[in-house]
């Protein structure tokens, strides 16, 4: 079934949801329990709310918190308003936030009030204090000098219920539900234009496809301002009537408590988290078998961790996928009943709808087996990046192909292998990191005088950034005083884990920095 004709918008995917399974739970947030018909209630206290503070079809909003039941009934009630979900990284700083926030013309901001340490709002306001999405401010969960969630909440009174529900009935597949803004080889983050219908259709389909149903539970590790956690996550559970167990933080021992106590049957995420939680000394004291669908991607997978998956953590079904934000972040994955091998060396075949073509440098197909660019069409390919067409026009060319920027290849059965990155970008536990966006930070530090970095690997996290750094005349910066000041200025994730000292940085004849050389270097 076209899920995106069948539930319109996401908001209405709550509202049949509820018709659906009712009194069946929905989301276990610690000691909150919501049934479907109870979540729905949430969501249109949250719409009357969101309507009541002025947000109308079309506004962007900012949301910047950890997986939690507000993060959910904050997004669909901006949402159902016919807001815009701007979903913020939480590990990003208050100049990488304000950055988005003025990109995309927020008109307000839901933020925690405390998470790792960081009250998002008082640090913008330190920041930026002339940011526009400051003037409405919504803090979750606590009471702050900012409107309260509790207070946000108790606005909706200055609308009915019926008019909720009008608001609502307005959407449409074709309207805009998020902007998710991701890096790029700019260096300046970059919003990728996502609708409710791409959304829907393609993870109704996905959740389909891996038999999501009203008997499981689904612990969501993933962040929720990554579609990964968001889209993958709690929406497709709630097409289905999955039970939705939000994660704020993953800890491999909290984890396996909550699987054990709530039977968690699905767990998706990078391979980071299946490593942590097989290695965890206290695993056997859990009964894991109630473990049933798995799926990692963002890396290769060993043979090994899929056998491992299924004999130690209890999982009938591992597979693996592949997609970036600008492709809704699905293209292909791997079906039920592939091989062990298929899973481990492919992301499986192109999703219904979907096309796959490599190209070579020119754009030409190349032959079957051969290497080139992934280049993707179909539905769920991003309208654009906001408000900025000339990096839409060259990364979507005239004939509607999404060029990824990937380097991979299509066996004979059509499942496409990703062998490398035409462009630099490396990707840490699952998230992506753009080399020349941390050099732009990087060269933010005095005592750094250039500075190029690269992915190299890593055990636990896959890759992780290196920095080749030329030090300013005059200095004597360490490795330690580079790392320590790389995680004060920048998400964790991108702050570089090594540190080479250079007397120069390669280039070529159009000072070009070569990196294979930097490369070379870290191996030997």
């Amino acid at each position: 079934m076209r899920h995106d004709l069948e539930f319109q918008s996401i908001p209405h995917v709550v509202r049949v949801s509820a018709r659906r399974f009712g009194d069946a739970p929905a989301l276990v947030d610690g000691e909150l329990r919501l049934t479907f018909r109870e979540l729905e209630g949430r969501m249109m206290q949250a719409v009357r709310s969101a309507l009541a503070l002025g947000i109308g079809p079309g506004d962007r909003v900012g949301l910047c918190a950890p997986n939690s039941a507000e993060w959910i009934v904050a997004a669909l009630g901006i949402q159902g308003a016919g807001g815009v979900v701007v979903p913020l990284n939480t590990r990003f700083k208050a100049a990488e936030i304000s950055y988005i926030l003025r990109r995309a013309g927020a008109k307000a901001l839901f933020a925690a009030s405390s998470f790792l340490g960081t009250d998002y709002i008082a640090d913008l306001r330190r920041a930026d204090p002339e940011l526009p999405a400051l003037r409405t401010t919504v803090s979750l969960p606590g009471d702050t000098d900012t409107l309260s969630w509790r207070q946000f909440l108790a606005r909706g009174a200055e609308f009915t219920e019926p008019a909720a529900h009008d608001s609502i009935d307005l959407l449409t597949a074709d309207h805009i539900s998020d902007v998710m803004f991701t890096s790029g080889t700019t260096g300046h983050p970059k919003g990728v234009i996502l609708t409710h219908g791409q959304t829907l259709r393609a993870y109704g389909w996905m959740s389909t496809e891996y038999t999501f149903n009203v008997l499981d539970s689904f612990l969501v590790i993933p962040p929720f301002f990554h579609c990964f956690g968001y889209k993958a996550g709690w929406l497709a559970s709630l097409m289905h009537g999955v039970t939705v167990i939000p994660m704020a933080v993953f800890d491999a021992g909290r984890a396996l408590q909550i699987i054990h106590e709530e039977r968690v049957s699905i767990i998706l995420g990078p391979p980071t988290i299946f490593h942590d939680l097989l290695n965890h000394p206290d695993r056997s004291r859990y009964d894991l078998t109630s473990l049933r669908v798995s799926m990692t991607g963002g890396t290769t997978i060993p043979e090994s961790l899929i056998r491992a998956m299924k004999k130690d953590l209890s999982f009938d079904i591992v597979l693996s996928a592949y997609g970036l934000t600008e492709s809704t972040a699905l293209v292909s994955t791997t079906r039920i009943g592939d091989t062990e091998e298929t899973v481990a060396r492919t992301t499986g075949r192109a999703i219904p709808d979907v096309e796959i073509r490599i190209a070579d440098d020119d754009g030409q197909q190349v032959p079957a087996g051969g290497e080139g660019e992934v280049l993707v069409r179909g539905y769920n390919v991003t309208r654009g990046y906001w408000n900025d067409p000339e990096a839409t026009a060259t990364t979507i060319d005239p004939d509607g192909w999404l060029h990824t920027g990937d380097i991979g290849r299509v066996d004979a059965a059509g499942n496409l292998a990703i062998v490398d990155r035409k462009k630099e970008m490396y990707i840490v536990g699952g998230f992506n990191a753009y080399p020349a966006e941390i050099e732009k930070l990087l060269l933010g530090y005095e005592p750094i005088g250039q500075v190029a970095v690269i992915g190299v690997p890593d055990e636990r996290l896959g890759e992780v950034g290196c920095a080749f750094v030329v030090r300013a005349p005059g200095t004597d910066v360490t490795e330690e005083d580079v790392i320590a000041w790389a995680r004060e200025h920048m998400a964790n994730f991108k702050a570089p884990r090594h540190v080479r000292f250079v007397d120069v940085l390669p280039r070529n004849a159009g000072q070009k920095v070569l990196k294979h050389e930097l490369r070379a270097r870290y191996g030997g």
